[in-house]
């Protein structure tokens, strides 16, 4: 009787790391730096855009209304597009990547800023501070709750979107869905599925922890209201 195939764990074990390109180790590493890349762009980007939308306010509908239209961009077709100027190599899943964070993050940007008291303004400015210390000091503090819940979709979203990659060879973890359907067999599936979901959990709760971490006056104030 033939060997039968093989369990989860099994076919885990001989493929996390076999030393050549494709095993899940390395498809893991190309998920990460796929994801991970875009968000930082993103914030990069979205941040002095986000600012400059705030301080001249006339450009905020004309770059809301850019982003919208990206963002409803299917991503293959972008991808597909992309690859005669960047091949077939990750750039061409990053730079769709990260407009679609832009378009995310712009307004959570401008609403978090917006949503600083003007009191709050005045008192900074009675107390001396430059525009370039209030805004660090004061604005930028104030939204960073806003401005992290626009990252945690960022993130999310992003990490899922990496795998349709894999239509054009560079999906990461999506390899193992395309891998699966050449040869109907389920573990690539449950593997690539689990591992998506892990890091987005492992990046929402990353970006949680940060937003504790740098608004601890929300903390005090819940505490001593309870």
């Amino acid at each position: 009787m033939g060997e039968g195939p093989p369990s989860l764990w099994e076919w885990i074990g001989r493929n996390w790391d076999t030393g050549r390109a494709g095993s899940i180790k390395d498809l893991l590493l190309d998920h990460l730096t796929m994801s991970l890349v875009p968000i930082l762009l993103a914030l990069v980007v979205a941040l002095p855009l986000g600012l400059a939308c705030v301080r001249w306010r006339w450009l905020y509908q004309p770059a809301s209304g850019l982003m919208n239209v990206v963002y409803a961009l299917p991503s293959l077709p972008v991808f597909m597009l992309l690859i005669s100027v960047t091949g077939l190599t990750q750039t061409t899943v990053i730079i769709p990547l990260a407009f679609y964070g832009v378009a995310v993050l712009l307004p959570a940007v401008v609403g978090g800023l917006d949503s600083v008291p003007d009191h709050v303004r005045q008192s900074a400015v009675a107390m001396g501070f430059t525009p370039r210390r209030r805004l660090l000091a004061v604005e930028l503090p104030i939204a960073v709750p806003v401005v992290l819940a626009g990252l945690r979709v960022v993130a999310v979203s992003s990490i899922s979107l990496v795998s349709v990659g894999a239509l054009i060879g560079q999906g990461g973890l999506g390899g193992l869905f395309t891998r699966a359907y050449q040869n109907p067999f389920m573990p690539p599936v449950i593997v690539g599925i689990v591992l998506i979901v892990l890091l987005a959990l492992i990046a929402d709760g990353l970006l949680v922890l940060a937003q504790r971490l740098l608004t601890p006056w929300v903390r005090a104030r819940k505490g001593a209201t309870s």
